[in-house]
Formats: C-alpha cells, structure tokens, sequence
C-alpha cells in the first residue's frame, strides 16, 4: 500500500514537471474557487469579500504556505506516532482539509470585529448628530451623507431612514435595526431615543452624554476581551500542540525499539489515533472560542 501511495506521488510531481508553475497554479485556484462557489453558503461568501475589501483575506502565496506548514506538520506528528508513511500521508491530507475551516473561522472573526467598529461609529455619531439637529431622522441622515459609514450598516441606516418617511416614525426603523444588531449598545441608544421621542424629553442632553460614556466603556471593555483572548490563544496553541509530542516522552521512557514493537498491537494503535483525534477537537474547539463572538458585549 505504501509503495502505492509513492508511485502516485512520483506520478504527480512529473505531471507537474510537465506543466510550467504557472499554469498549474491556475488551474488549481481555478479548481478551488469553483467547488467554493458551488458550495460555501452564502453568509460566508458575503463575509469572504468584506475581508477582501478590508485587505485581509489570505493571498494565495499565503494559503500555499498553510499548506505547506499543515501537511509537514501532520506527516511529523503522524510518523512520530506510527512510524508509518501510509499514516503520514493520510493525516497530512486531513491536517490540510482543516485549512478551509480555519479560514471561515478567522473570516467570521474580521467580519465580527468590523461590524462592531461600525455600530460604534453609529451610535456615537447619531448621537452628536441628534446633539445638533434634534431629529433622530435627521441624525441619521446626517450619519449618512457623513460617509463614516460602511456596508453593510450604511445600506440598513439608509432602509431606516426610509422606513421612517414611510410611516411617519421611527418603530419600525427601530425594530428592524436592533433585530439586525442585536448590540447593548444599539438596543439602550434607540430606547433612549423613542422615549425622547414619544415623550418629548426636553433636557436630553444629560442622557445623551451618560449614553456616549456607557457606550465608551463598553468599547473599552470589549477590546480589553480582545487583548486577552489574543494573550490566551497563543498560550493554548502551545500548549495544543506540546500535547502532541508527549509520545516523544514515551518513546523516550519504553525505548524507541520497544515503541515500535507495541505498535504491532491494535489496540495500542486506536489508543494513538484517539490521543491524535481528541487533541485535534481540542485544539479545534479552541480555535472556534477564540474566532466566535469579538466584538460581542
């Protein structure tokens, strides 16, 4: 089975010969962007060219890299755990099928961390702007034809300013943008604004500069939680990834001879594809806490 596997790997690198660099390169971006097209649902592909457009999607150069740094650190572990080609082509392939998901995960992570900088122009901004014009509808105009904004927030504070010339207040508005962002901050700013609305508080200056103080501190909060969880992360992955040389201390302790005598036993082998399988999750889940909810309060 080995020798296989290594006739088809030397098949390959002379059908690459055969081919300039160039070409095959294309072809396999080629491949790729059409299969993720097909099949990325559509919430990421939406997520996906707004880390273009905020230039931090991975260039090709970078992603080959991944590969690269993926697959040689999965045929490491796995011949370190085995001693075994076959098993370390086969967790080579599987460590470099994770590198889509880690990429969604650090897309949702930008995608996160953008939309709450915006809800933050947002709600201070409409806020000195109401300072100004008195109208929330105003404000929000003003906000607009500001240019701070950025898709996708500046398209749904265009549909609130509509909603709101189209029935004559500010409910519907309201509602519709607290669904979309569902933020504390969004949720306090347009309930202080409705009572001010509906019950004409004349003095709401005061308010309004508590509002912009509390709106402060949650920012200050928020990006603390992200210092930390940047400080966390990198401890984690090495710790992560020192879980899985432990068999090194194994080998160490029972002698490399004896190491590879007790591989003979099946169920030695399972216990290593667990050990390998649970400090994946593990790492995974990790990766996962780290990516989800920045930006949140």
């Amino acid at each position: 089975m080995e020798l296989v596997i290594l006739i088809l790997i030397t098949i390959f690198i002379i059908t690459y010969r055969k081919n300039t660099g160039d070409n095959f390169y294309k072809f396999l971006m080629n491949e790729i962007n059409s299969v993720y097209e097909k099949y990325a649902p559509y919430s990421f592909q939406m997520v996906r060219e707004k880390t273009k457009e905020l230039g931090q999607e991975y260039t090709a150069k970078e992603y080959i890299s991944q590969v690269i740094i993926f697959g040689a650190a999965g045929a490491g572990i796995a011949y370190l755990y085995f001693s075994s080609i076959l098993w370390a082509i086969i967790y080579a392939v599987a460590a470099i099928a994770f590198i889509p998901y880690l990429a969604y995960l650090r897309s949702q992570r930008i995608y996160s961390e953008f939309l709450f900088e915006q809800i933050q122009v947002y709600t201070t901004n409409v806020i000195m702007e109401f300072n100004t014009t008195q109208s929330f509808v105003k404000a929000l105009e003003g906000v607009l034809e500001s240019g701070v904004l950025e898709d996708p927030v500046k398209s749904d504070v265009k549909l609130m300013i509509d909603l709101s010339y189209q029935n004559g207040t500010i409910d519907e508005s309201v509602d519709y943008f607290n669904e979309k962002y569902p933020y504390y901050m969004v949720r306090n700013m347009h309930q202080l604004f409705l009572q001010i609305t509906k019950e004409g508080a004349k003095d709401s200056g005061e308010s309004l500069e508590n509002m912009l103080l509390d709106i402060d501190m949650l920012v200050e909060g928020v990006y603390r939680d992200k210092m930390d969880r940047s400080a966390f992360h990198k401890k984690f992955l090495t710790f992560g990834f020192a879980l899985y040389l432990l068999v090194m201390l194994t080998q160490f302790l029972l002698g490399t001879e004896n190491y590879i005598k007790m591989l003979d036993e099946w169920y030695v082998q399972v216990l290593l594809h667990l050990i390998l399988i649970i400090n994946t999750y593990f790492l995974l889940s990790g990766e996962k806490f780290y990516n989800e909810d920045t930006g949140a309060e």
